[in-house]
């Protein structure tokens, strides 16, 4: 399996092979794997193919680089390297098989009462694996903004002073780059924390849209082609350098009531998403969350997601930014 890494060490970027316990640099003509996604694009050839003709006899330690003892530090694993608003960020809810519950939990509902959201999460059992050809029924979808919101390993995910909360949402991200002739092509998958304000959601499930425009995170590793029928991982919250709540959780097209195909086509069926040249980070839903088990994070605690055969894992401490909201006053151009 092709694992890649993007490291920068002052003005210097490079991407990287991972071959553990070590990883080798590609070479320097690649600053970044946008650059070599598009290189693959223009010749013809397979991204895992390109990464090893250009793999170099440069190599570097990959234990220093993740615990922060390097020269070198981890980026997220795919960025726009020009405009971060040429990267969107976007998502699916509902999509898991363990998530409806969690949901339906957060806003008091039962199945009695039959929610919106159980609603949508029923039509996607029923009609969200469509045959091979076959358009399926569309999942709930949202977008959180654009790349300045990605945030790599070791990087906070904030609580803004207006937001009522921050709380992790572990799951695996798809990463697409468009073609030239507005063809998505997907590049791999990453570990994700696409972390979301759950008490204002709890609120009225309309404050879905507003509690998901929050940081969030992906990486260390973009994996080329992973196995996504039943992803077995595990998600740990710590304070104070002590385990607060932990779940094994698993993603997957098998633990899911949508495919990966349905997900993708309901994504890129919008021209507007089909421009050439721009970067989607698309996550794909999340199995469970600590908030829906009752927990609530707070400033310093620090979100670890890990899935089997994505590589190391995605660690984030959350910050709460000292407040109070400040009112936002437009100026008139009139």
């Amino acid at each position: 399996m092709t694992r890649l890494i993007q490291i920068q060490n002052g003005r210097q970027r490079r991407v990287a092979l991972v071959e553990e316990p070590r990883v080798r640099l590609l070479a320097a003509q690649f600053a970044s794997v946008y650059a070599l996604a598009q290189a693959a694009l223009a010749g013809g050839i397979p991204l895992t193919a390109l990464v090893r003709q250009h793999a170099t006899d440069e190599w570097l330690d990959y234990d220093e680089i993740y615990a922060g003892q390097s020269a070198w530090r981890l980026l997220v694993p795919i960025n726009h390297p020009v405009d971060a608003a040429r990267c969107m960020i976007s998502g699916t809810g509902l999509t898991h098989l363990g998530s409806a519950k969690t949901r339906e939990a957060m806003h008091g509902k039962t199945d009695a009462e039959l929610s919106d959201s159980m609603k949508i999460f029923r039509w996607g059992l029923e009609r969200g694996r469509p045959a091979a050809g076959e358009i399926g029924i569309a999942p709930e979808w949202f977008c959180k903004g654009n790349g300045a919101l990605l945030r790599a390993l070791d990087e906070p995910l904030d609580v803004p002073p207006y937001a009522e909360d921050g709380g992790e949402e572990a799951e695996i991200a798809g990463l697409y780059l468009i073609g030239p002739d507005g063809t998505p092509h997907r590049l791999g998958l990453a570990v994700g924390n696409e972390f979301s304000d759950h008490v204002f959601e709890r609120k009225n499930y309309l404050n879905l849209a507003g509690s998901k425009a929050r940081t969030c995170a992906i990486g260390p590793e973009l994996v080329i082609d992973p196995d996504f029928q039943s992803v077995p991982g595990k998600v740990t919250v710590s304070r104070a350098g002590r385990q607060l709540w932990t779940k094994d959780i698993a993603s997957g097209e098998a633990e899911m009531c949508h495919s990966l195909a349905n997900l993708e086509h309901h994504h890129f069926k919008f021209e507007a998403h089909r421009r050439p040249g721009d970067l989607h980070v698309h996550y794909f839903g999340a199995h469970s969350l600590s908030y829906g088990e009752g927990v609530q994070l707070a400033d310093g605690d620090v979100m670890e997601i890990s899935f089997a055969g994505f590589g190391r894992a995605l660690r984030n401490p959350l910050r709460v930014l000292p407040g109070p909201m400040r009112l936002v006053a437009v100026k008139s151009l009139g």
